[in-house]
């Protein structure tokens, strides 16, 4: 999105979204921005979708999800300066109500793990490094270097309950730093000590189980879920003139020991059987739970759905000290990046071929959403090729029993988070990943509708006029200069009749003879615009030769002025050629200055 008006698209978002008051909550991720919103009904979709710079729009687990691509920060960042919405706490909860028990789950764990993903996922990968460094003897363990590197690296980790906690607290909208305070209790040195020799503590005579809740996950969920119950309960008992202080302090009085001896065990409990449960069935087929993890893991991604395995894989990571899946989607991400150079290399289409060269970029750093969207699922056999891809290098990383000793992103970024058990797999399995995604793209991905220019979707307009080309964007005129009616060029002529572009049928005859509409016979919308300004002559030196309605033929005679006499009179004599329905088109434009009867502009039909 380079040289794009951020301000300017947040603020169309806003206006083709229904509206700041339409929105209930916002955020992003690496590549979406995403929206609860109070009624989708509201959102002009297809509106949003023609914006440039937004590539698709997704409509999923109880999310308005608009795809934007690595700019989305930027974006994001103008649309809250504009709204407000940063500085307001959102209620959700009433909302959330209305959604199935599975979307608002889904919206549950998807809010409160995205806004600290880049940063866990940078940790996962400086931890990873560290290990490799290790291996190669470039490090030791004992090194104060290493020492301060691996807490940089594991801190976030190790701390996770108190990074959970604030972000869990403001999906479901109760106090953050209650919350926080409750994840720091579990994590709190003494209490970590205790149960790491299997001391019992005793609260007011009843037992608490000693369980380390440092790296975990669920407990701190389950706590904070249940938290959200309680504080509405306090707030409505006690007066607002001390609301601020005894609702925190009661809450902190009963959820501590009741997270000690109830739901902290609880989601323990819970944790264990769901690592125990991905470990047997993984182990009872590791290949076969590769080749369907790898197959249809962008596919769970489509649906939204992918977030349900966040916490499961964490979790595996906290109780096994590894995970097995996420080597597996590895195989997934890398073999969409490998249909993007697939698709690179095949298609004539050069808005395709450029998004899927920047495609395989993004694509091997873990981010697929442009090339899911913007090519490969709107493609449809790519897609079904990465699939295929995908699945084989996932059973191959499967067969190896390939493990990740720590939470990353699927990436090239995460391999050294494999090292260990089976990592020569991993690097088969990611290296099939992306080759056989290219090849099998590159071989049966393409149709000819796709890889080659479809002459029956062309437009080839010849110049209005003979003259010298200039940029239409350096004309003396912001109107189209500005390129707000639509990309095109401009002629300085050195003749003084107008002649169709195209084969079409003219749309409007202006009666004062400077401009004239024609619609081609493939449907682009082209304005002829003689000189700037040049409506105050009121028709004088323009001579119409045809009427609205006449269908032309490309080279026919439509306008006849007097150049010199335009310039005599002070006007700009220079001549527009604007696509005014330009978004419909890709816009390729000759590189020659001279203006005659050849080729200026090649239209090629996108919808």
């Amino acid at each position: 999105m380079k040289n794009m008006d951020y301000e300017k698209l947040a603020a169309d978002i806003v206006k083709d979204i229904g509206g700041k008051e339409n929105i209930n909550t916002a955020w992003h991720c690496a590549t979406r921005l995403r929206f609860k919103l109070k009624d989708e009904s509201k959102a002009n979709t297809q509106k949003i979708e023609d914006l440039d710079g937004v590539i698709t729009v997704v409509q999923s687990a109880g999310q308005y999800q608009i795809v934007v691509g690595n700019a989305v920060a930027n974006v994001f960042n103008a649309l809250a300066k504009q709204t407000g919405l940063e500085d307001e706490v959102q209620n959700t909860q009433s909302q959330e109500k209305e959604k199935n028990i599975i979307n608002r789950f889904i919206a549950f764990i998807s809010g409160t793990f995205t806004p600290f993903l880049g940063a866990l996922a940078g940790a996962g990968i400086l931890k990873g490094l560290l290990a490799l460094f290790v291996a190669f003897n470039w490090m030791n363990t004992t090194s104060g270097t290493y020492v301060i590197l691996y807490a940089a690296g594991d801190a976030l980790f190790n701390f996770l309950p108190i990074f959970l906690a604030f972000t869990a607290a403001k999906r479901l909208n109760v106090n953050q730093f209650v919350a926080v305070a409750l994840a720091a209790a579990l994590v709190y040195p003494t209490l970590v000590t205790a149960a790491s020799k299997a001391q019992t503590l005793h609260f007011m005579g009843i037992p608490v189980i000693p369980t380390t809740y440092t790296s975990s996950v669920i407990p701190i969920l389950l706590a904070v879920w249940v938290l959200s119950f309680i504080e509405p309960v306090l707030n409505k008992f006690f007066p607002e003139a001390v609301r601020n202080i005894f609702t925190p302090l009661f809450s902190l009085a009963i959820m501590v020991p009741l997270t000690m001896l109830v739901v902290g065990p609880l989601g323990s409990s819970v944790g264990n059987v769901l690592s125990t449960l991905v470990s047997t069935l993984y182990n009872f087929a590791p290949a076969l739970a590769g080749a369907i993890m790898g197959a249809f893991w962008q596919v769970f991604v489509i649906f939204g759905v992918h977030w349900t395995f966040v916490p499961v894989m964490m979790n595996n990571i906290s109780k096994l000290g590894y995970d097995p899946l996420l080597p597996i989607l590895c195989a997934a991400v890398i073999s969409q990046a490998g249909a993007a150079l697939g698709i690179f290399l095949k298609t004539k289409n050069k808005k395709q071929k450029a998004l899927a060269g920047s495609g395989v970029i993004t694509g091997i750093f873990g981010i697929t959403e442009p090339i899911i969207y913007g090519l490969t699922l709107k493609l449809k056999r790519p897609f079904i090729c990465a699939v295929i891809a995908g699945g084989i290098g996932g059973a191959i990383i499967g067969g190896f029993q390939v493990r990740a000793s720590s939470f990353t992103l699927p990436s090239l970024l995460a391999i050294p988070t494999y090292i260990g058990k089976g990592f020569v797999g991993s690097l088969i399995g990611i290296a099939v990943s992306f080759v056989l995604g290219a090849v099998l793209t590159y071989l049966f991905g393409m149709s000819k509708n796709t890889n080659q220019v479809n002459d029956q979707n062309l437009d080839k307009l010849v110049a209005p006029v003979k003259g010298t080309i200039i940029p239409l964007t350096s004309v003396k005129d912001e109107v189209f200069a500005s390129e707000a009616m639509g990309k095109g060029i401009a002629i300085v002529p050195t003749d003084n009749k107008i002649v169709s572009p195209v084969s079409g049928t003219v749309s409007a005859v202006y009666p004062t003879g400077h401009a004239i509409g024609i619609v081609s016979n493939q449907g682009a919308e082209i304005l002829l615009h003689i000189g700037i300004d040049t409506v105050k002559l009121d028709g004088k030196y323009f001579e119409t030769k045809v009427k609205q309605g006449q269908h032309v033929s490309q080279g026919e005679e439509l306008i006849a002025f007097d150049s010199e006499k335009i310039k005599a009179a002070g006007y700009d004599n220079t001549v527009m050629m604007v696509i005014t329905n330009t978004k419909q088109y890709e816009v390729d434009s000759t590189n020659e200055t001279a203006a005659d009867q050849n080729t200026v502009l090649t239209l090629q039909l996108l919808k």
